[in-house]
C-alpha cells in the first residue's frame, strides 16, 4: 500500500487577497474595486492585489508601471503591516481554539493538525468550513482552506476552490487526485523545475509517477526523493507549532533609485536601527550578517560575512555593513537596500515576522 497509515488530519488555511482585503475591510470606499497595497502608477512594486485587480492580471512582485497599464483605474494603497500583524494575530486565536498544533508559514497562511482537536470534532472539513465562517463573522475577511492527510495536499488543496472555498482530499482519493494534478499545481514545483519537467515529458503526477527513484534522484539531486515520494501521496512532515528562527531581517524598496554609496549610506543607517530593535526584542544575537542589494533592474545581488562572536548592535554591524558596501562597485542605481542576520544563537520556536517596507 502507497500511502501509510495512521492518517492525519491536516488543514491549510490561506486568507484570500489578505493585505488587499483588510485595506477593503477598513475603507469601505475600496470595496468591489481594483486595488494594489504597495508601488504606485510611476514605480514601486506591487505587495499584493484585490480580486477585482488579478482579473485584469495585476500580480504580486508586478512593477507598478505595468500594473497601471493593466488596469488603468487601479488604486494603489500604501501598506500597513503593523494592522495586517495584528488581524493575523486575530485570526490564530481562532486557530487555537481548535487545536495547539499551529504552522504558520506567514502572516496570511497557516497548517493546522486537528487529527485529535479540542472541539473533539472528527471531521476536519467541518472544523475547516466553522473556522472560515468564524474568520468571516468575527473579523469580515474571507479565507480559503485545503483538507488531506498532510501538508502538502492540504496546501495544494487549498488553491484549488479559492477565493473563499475549500476542498478535502480524502485519504481514498489521493492517489486519483495526485495522478491527474498537472505538475505545474505541484506546491514547490517553480517554473524553471516545472519547464525541466516538461522538456523530460513530465506533464502531470502520473507521469511523474513512471520515474524510479534512481531516474528522479540522478534527475533532480536530493529532490528527486520528495518528488518521489509526494506523488505517492507520502510526506511525514510535521506541523511544527514551534518553527525555529533561521534569520532576522529588514530590508526597504525606495521610491527613487539611488546611485550615490553615501546615500545608501544614509539608507543603510536607518535600516540597521530597525534591524538593532529587532534584535533587541527577540533576545537574539548572529554571526553572518548579509546585506541584500537590488538593483533598477530588478536583478539582486547579496554580499554576507561571518563574524567570530556573536553581535547585535548596531555599532558593531554597521562597520561590516560599510565593508560589505564597498567590497565591490555597484553595477547601477539601487532600487531596495536590505539587512539580515542569521547564524544566529537561539534555538527559540517563535517565528519571526519580517516585513517589507516602503518609502514612499
Amino acid at each position: 500500500m502507497e500511502l501509510q497509515p495512521p492518517h492525519r488530519k491536516i488543514i491549510h488555511v490561506d486568507m484570500d487577497a489578505f493585505y488587499a482585503s483588510v485595506e477593503q475591510l477598513d475603507n469601505p470606499e475600496l470595496q468591489g474595486k481594483p486595488v494594489a497595497v504597495g508601488g504606485n502608477e510611476i514605480r514601486g512594486v506591487v505587495s499584493a492585489a484585490s480580486y477585482e485587480a488579478r482579473k485584469f492580471g495585476v500580480k504580486s512582485a508586478m512593477s507598478g508601471v505595468l500594473a497601471k497599464q493593466k488596469c488603468p483605474h487601479l488604486i494603489f494603497v500604501k501598506p500597513r503591516f503593523g494592522r495586517y500583524k495584528e488581524i493575523s494575530k486575530k485570526i490564530r486565536a481562532i486557530f487555537y481554539d481548535y487545536t495547539d498544533l499551529v504552522e504558520p508559514l506567514s502572516l496570511d497562511e497557516a497548517y493546522l493538525d486537528v487529527t485529535d482537536n479540542k472541539k473533539g470534532n472528527p471531521s476536519a472539513s467541518l472544523i475547516a468550513q466553522e473556522i472560515r465562517q468564524r474568520i468571516w463573522d468575527e473579523i469580515g475577511l474571507r479565507a480559503s482552506a485545503g483538507i488531506s492527510i498532510n501538508k502538502f495536499l492540504a496546501k495544494v488543496a487549498s488553491d484549488i476552490n479559492k477565493p473563499n472555498g475549500q476542498k478535502t482530499i480524502k485519504p481514498d482519493e489521493v492517489i486519483e487526485f495526485l495522478e491527474k494534478l498537472s505538475i505545474h499545481k505541484f506546491y514547490g514545483i517553480g517554473k524553471v523545475t516545472a519547464a525541466k519537467m516538461y522538456n523530460l515529458g513530465i506533464f502531470t503526477g502520473l507521469d511523474l509517477k513512471q520515474k524510479t527513484l534512481d531516474e528522479l534522484t540522478t534527475l533532480f539531486g536530493k529532490s528527486g526523493l520528495h518528488y518521489y515520494n509526494i506523488v505517492r501521496g507520502i510526506q511525514n512532515s510535521k506541523v511544527k507549532p514551534d518553527r525555529a528562527r533561521k534569520s532576522i531581517a529588514a530590508e526597504r524598496t525606495f521610491s527613487d533609485n539611488i546611485s550615490s554609496e553615501i546615500y545608501m549610506l544614509e539608507r543603510l543607517d536607518s535600516i540597521a536601527n530597525e534591524l538593532e530593535q529587532r534584535m533587541l526584542t527577540s533576545k537574539t544575537k548572529g554571526k553572518t550578517l548579509t546585506l541584500k542589494i537590488k538593483y533598477s533592474d530588478f536583478t539582486q545581488q547579496t554580499r554576507s560575512k561571518t563574524v567570530t562572536d556573536y553581535i547585535y548592535l548596531k555599532k558593531d554591524f554597521m562597520p561590516l555593513i560599510k565593508e560589505l558596501l564597498y567590497q565591490d562597485s555597484l553595477r547601477e542605481s539601487v532600487r531596495l537596500l536590505g539587512i539580515s542576520f542569521s547564524n544566529l544563537d537561539t534555538e527559540k520556536k517563535e517565528p519571526v515576522w519580517v516585513q517589507l517596507s516602503f518609502d514612499f
